[in-house]
């Protein structure tokens, strides 16, 4: 049974808390490799040699080393933003795990390439190994599904509509191949376009018995190309990562062919307008090319009610004989998934799960988490055809670490550009042990092999599960709890005679964060707007010397033109009148991911909010002092 982690023994800490170990390690890592170096072939005699070393050209090189390395290390300390500290609160991004370094540093000096098994050897099992770990977490099935690393949740995207674009026409291309017709005899195009996954996949594993799947692919979109509108339409919610703009561009398929689907008030996919949308589109014969469900959007991090369009789609199936593929875009919270694991992977029980948090003093009285929809989409992950997850963002691991899990390994033949494999079923054989190229069967070409190893070590030390990253994430969730309710009920700051007030857009789903200030009084949308967008300019790396910011967060706008009009719902919550919004069509807000493990105590987080509240009063009254100016300016004008 795995034991409970002790979180604040991961982190080289906002202080360098752990410097002694981290050093020594660090020295470990190095002095190790320099003893591999010099084992190799010791009665190899050294090819630079002391006379070599005290030459001034060589001393001269050494020494304009030293000044660059200085150079850029100065440039770091100056304008680098400090993710490692509480103040930081913005982007998907805290401090990391040392393993992680460690394993990095080391991995590194060794140059190992993933692209191929012999330029690593070693880091290429680490690579299969950390995906099969992520396989787990979600759920599959680790004999029978694939995941592996990628640069991040851009690519992993990418490979998901990949996969799915040359599955849904390989039923088009066996029914134009003689020695596959019979396979789809008597199915209408339409029915072709419709196919269920598994199907598809059976089909393509008689191909392979039959020697014609390479054929049968080369007729697929892989082969032939995609007709435009062709293989249907693309179903992503309106809080997509704009990945998914680019991935239908560059994959031929076609921006115009993607279906906003609305979000409701908490920035989650609308069920009853995704669920019309998609028996319309039924009803119309239109196919559904297939269907995005994001868990941890990048502004709100919000979870879509990934179980509801798992059973939408059971319900096409059973109703219109029609089926789509499923991608889960959890780049930002797919290793959430691991709070719902006990020490065997399994998913607990809701009860179950809530007395563990007590029990772990994970998740503490008062604080409400998961909300029921959330665990129920968590559950429903494992039904998915594909899920992105970045270890980068809450796997604590640094960049740059994406990572894609496909359920099915024998997707990715479709996309490959090895030999295909026909695996019998049966107990001793591993499907997802297949003999693989990495390079061959992936989007990417070279890759660092050093990424794989500090996910894999970051996967041994910190178990994916409630007694390993559950005590890591949920030490930010616990705080985004605080954080909104304080931000909810904050008197307002006064400054100089003027009120202004905090508020958070709504309740996080896990620990992203928005709000924004508002003059009491002032009911002028473009003032609000204006007011936030100077707040941020205070607290963020745009105005210059980051790392002497009291804090930092980051912003963006919810617009009408990417979120319809569900903004305008906060929009009335604070004050502003319907006009307000259509006459500016946008709000713009700070947001906050609270991803920091060091404020998980209340006496601490009381002072740091105490602290806080100072620096917003500090920066409101700059912005005051400000505009007073710029009155009195005007005025002597």
């Amino acid at each position: 049974m795995n034991k409970d982690v002790n979180v604040d023994a991961l982190f080289l800490g906002p202080k360098s808390e752990n410097r002694v170990f981290y050093k020594e390690m660090m020295e470990y890592a190095i002095t190790e490799h320099m003893h591999w170096r010099s084992g190799f072939h010791p009665e190899d005699s050294a090819l630079v040699t002391p006379h070599c070393q005290y030459q001034p050209d060589f001393r001269d090189t050494l020494y304009r080393t030293e000044d660059i390395l200085r150079d850029l290390s100065s440039r770091l300390k100056t304008k680098s933003v400090p993710w490692f500290s509480p103040r930081y609160l913005g982007h998907m991004n805290a401090d990391t795990l040392m393993v992680s370094h460690l394993a990095y540093v080391m991995t590194m000096m060794y140059n190992q390439n993933n692209c191929a098994v012999e330029a690593s050897p070693v880091t290429t099992d680490l690579e299969l190994e950390a995906g099969r770990d992520l396989c787990q977490m979600f759920g599959y099935d680790v004999g029978k599904s694939w995941g592996h690393i990628t640069s991040g949740g851009t690519v992993a995207n990418y490979e998901g509509i990949w996969v799915a674009r040359n599955l849904k026409s390989m039923p088009l291309a066996m029914a134009h191949h003689d020695g596959a017709k019979d396979l789809v005899a008597g199915l209408t195009e339409q029915q072709l376009l419709n196919m269920k996954t598994s199907d598809v996949l059976d089909l393509t594993d008689e191909l392979k018995k039959r020697g014609i799947f390479e054929q049968v692919r080369e007729l697929s979109a892989r082969g032939v190309g995609v007709e435009p509108g062709k293989l249907g339409k693309f179903l992503v919610p309106r809080s997509k990562h704009y990945s998914w703009m680019k991935a239908m561009d560059i994959l031929g398929l076609g921006q115009e062919h993607i279906v906003p689907l609305d979000v409701d008030s908490n920035y989650r996919t609308d069920v009853k307008k995704m669920r019309e949308i998609t028996f319309r589109l039924m009803e119309e014969g239109t196919p559904i090319l297939g269907m995005v469900s994001v868990v941890g959007t990048t502004e709100e991090g919000s979870v879509d009610a990934v179980h509801e369009v798992v059973k939408l789609r059971q319900e096409c199936e059973d109703k219109y004989g029609s089926s789509f593929y499923i991608h889960v875009d959890a780049a930002y919270g797919g290793y959430v998934r691991s709070m719902f694991l006990d020490e065997e992977s399994q998913f607990m029980d809701y009860d179950a799960l809530v007395d563990s948090y007590r029990s772990k003093e994970i998740i503490p009285e008062g604080v409400v988490w998961p909300k029921r929809d959330v665990y129920d989409a968590f559950q429903a992950m494992s039904e998915a055809d594909s899920i992105t997850v970045d270890p980068h963002k809450v796997g604590y691991i640094p960049y740059s670490a994406g990572a894609v899990a496909m359920k099915d390994s024998r997707i990715v033949d479709l996309i490959s550009y090895h030999a295909a494999y026909v695996f019998e079923e049966s107990d001793e054989q591993d499907v997802g042990d297949k003999p693989v190229m990495l390079g061959s069967s992936i989007m990417e070409g070279s890759k660092a092999g050093s990424t794989a190893a500090a996910v894999w070590a970051a996967h041994r030390l910190v178990p994916l599960n409630i007694s390993g990253y559950g005590h890591v994430i949920g030490r930010g969730i616990v705080t985004a709890d605080w954080f909104t309710n304080k931000l909810a009920t904050a008197e307002p700051f006064v400054v100089q005679g003027r009120s202004f007030e905090v508020r958070p857009l709504m309740h996080p789903d896990f620990h992203m964060v928005n709000f924004t200030f508002k003059e009491l009084g002032n009911d002028s949308l473009a003032d609000h707007n204006s007011l936030n967008q100077r707040v941020y300019e205070r607290c963020s790396y745009a105005s210059g010397r980051a790392y002497s910011k009291d804090f930092l967060t980051s912003s963006t706008s919810l617009t009408v033109d990417e979120y319809g009009d569900t903004p305008s719902i906060y929009v009335r919550e604070r004050g502003f009148d319907v006009q307000e919004w259509e006459t500016e069509g946008s709000v713009y807000i700070l947001r906050s991911a609270v991803m920091t493990t060091f404020l998980r105590d209340e006496v601490r987080f009381s002072q740091y909010w105490n602290n806080l509240r100072d620096i917003f009063t500090q920066i409101l009254t700059e912005i005051v002092d400000e505009e007073n100016k710029k009155s009195l300016s005007h005025s002597a004008a």
